[in-house]
């Protein structure tokens, strides 16, 4: 089942079912009106959501075409928006660059910072930065959506409680990351409002794919129109999204509507290119000792996307364009 939420005159926008081939939709605010309300009661509403979603792929009842250009973040606001940090290979690609050595308990402990959720940006929404300067760079990684997860669970039974899966633009400001992170105090001006994929996918509709809570596919992106990287999500990830979840389930319950990230898509074949530009210049810096490539420009455009087997856009592709803030 595949899930939007259309921009409207509310914050939170309105829910609607959309078909697999992402070009109807249909409202369902007589089910929930939005996302958020569907996972407070998803074990009632899933089902009513997916009677719907099977009427619209064959085609029965009315309709509308959905244009991705229409729609808000899945949830345009979220409860909870936790980023880990899966990919160890992007992880020490950037500590070797700056002489640092990974410490051994990443491999088992995963990295995780809480980022601002109360302003998602849509698909189609553009990146706006006060200054050039600053180090813009996108960041394409995977995301789950959560029910309730209770205090404390299990690995094992953290899967179970991902409904839905997107794709996101966690958005980075690389040159005032340092000085906040100097601070010992984490991210806060470094990490403006990220993008969602516009839709939500249940871990169903992806079929062999989903497998051991990892999404097995590439993730394209391109810069500027040039493809900049197609790392495979399923591969060298060190900690899967049970993994994240439990982990961040540790010692709090998750509310319903709980995002949380995967981190920047990165395989150990660098032949397979770079989801964010910072790994790219690290690899140079490894190389050569210098970064040539530069951040983002006003005017540049990222689009992320994942492809099934038949070449069909999954989620929607996040295209974005770098803009002055108004």
């Amino acid at each position: 089942m595949k899930l939007a939420t259309l921009k409207a005159s509310n914050r939170d926008g309105s829910l609607v079912v959309v078909n697999r081939a992402l070009t109807q939709a249909k409202p369902v605010t007589d089910i929930a009106l939005t996302l958020q309300a569907a996972l407070d009661n998803w074990a009632e509403i899933e089902p009513q959501l997916q009677r719907v979603y099977q009427a619209l792929n064959e085609g029965k009842g009315d309709y509308m075409p959905f244009d991705s250009s229409q729609v808000a973040a899945p949830l345009p606001r979220a409860y909870q928006w936790l980023d880990g940090s899966a990919y160890l290979s992007h992880v020490e690609r950037v500590r070797k660059a700056r002489g640092a050595e990974v410490p051994a308990s990443l491999y088992d402990d995963p990295l995780m910072y809480q980022g601002a959720s109360d302003n998602m940006l849509g698909a189609n929404d553009a990146i706006e930065v006060a200054s050039e300067q600053w180090g813009i760079d996108f960041e394409a990684e995977v995301g789950v959506i959560t029910d309730d997860v209770p205090y404390g669970v299990s690995v094992e039974e953290a899967a179970s409680h991902i409904k839905l899966i997107v794709l996101i633009n966690d958005v980075s400001l690389r040159n005032l990351i340092p000085g906040e992170l100097a601070k010992g105090f984490g991210f806060l001006q470094g990490k403006p409002a990220s993008a969602f994929s516009a839709v939500a996918v249940t871990p169903d509709e992806l079929g062999m794919a989903w497998q051991d809570s990892k999404l097995h596919l590439p993730l394209m992106v391109y810069w500027n129109a040039q493809l900049f990287g197609h790392a495979n999500a399923g591969n060298d990830m060190q900690f899967n999204f049970a993994r994240l979840i439990a982990h961040a389930a540790r010692s709090r319950k998750l509310a319903a509507g709980t995002i949380i990230g995967s981190g920047t898509v990165s395989n150990y074949d660098s032949t397979q290119g770079y989801s964010c530009i910072v790994e790219k210049r690290v690899v140079e810096i490894i190389e050569t000792g210098t970064a040539v490539t530069e951040f983002m420009r006003y005017g540049d455009k990222v689009r992320i996307d994942m492809l099934d087997k038949q070449g069909q856009s999954i989620f929607g592709a996040i295209e974005q364009e770098v803009r002055p803030c108004r």
